[in-house]
């Protein structure tokens, strides 16, 4: 069990310093070592957790305490929530400390540039990772692209898109 908190601590202390942009960013590499190097969890059981912490009230990054709870109970849940919070949040504190006496510097403009399409790239990362782990017919793909295309293109709001995706699977046979 110790090996495994051991295990729990160093994976997410190192996706939190990792998690550019927001967990969404890690979700990848958190899956491939969660599933594939681990084997605390399947694949399905790791789309399942994802699911409930995105419906879950707080940060979507929370699936980590989900996953050391399936690793190693209630002590493994809190490894994971302290190791994934607390070192990017004494990172981001001493950061936001510097951060705010160059807020007219021509280098801190320049990297919030250089940054932006990095987490944008790491988040549209995730969801192909996670669409690659979950879609095996068309009608899926389709659903799946049809869907981030209208998210990305109109402002509707993404549960009429959810209660369309239902219905359409329920149509077609996703």
């Amino acid at each position: 069990m110790m090996a495994t908190l051991l295990q729990l601590a160093g994976l997410f202390g190192l996706l939190s310093l990792l998690a550019v942009g927001g967990g969404n960013g890690v979700l990848p590499a958190m899956q491939h070592a969660s599933v594939d190097v681990h084997h605390w969890i399947s694949n399905r059981q790791f789309l399942d957790l994802f699911a409930i912490s995105r419906a879950a009230p707080g940060p979507g990054s929370l699936i980590v305490v989900l996953i050391g709870q399936r690793a190693a109970g209630l002590a493994g849940a809190a490894v994971a929530c302290v190791a994934m919070f607390l070192p990017s949040c004494l990172l981001v504190h001493m950061a936001a400390r510097v951060w705010g006496r160059y807020h007219a510097a021509a280098w801190r403009q320049r990297a919030e540039r250089a940054l932006a399409p990095v987490a944008v790239g790491l988040t549209y990362a995730s969801g192909l990772a996670l669409m690659q782990s979950t879609e095996h017919d068309l009608v899926a793909y389709a659903l799946t692209a049809a869907s981030t295309l209208l998210l990305a293109v109109t402002e509707l709001h993404p549960l009429l898109l959810l209660a369309a995706g239902v219905v359409a699977a329920l149509l077609f046979g996703a």
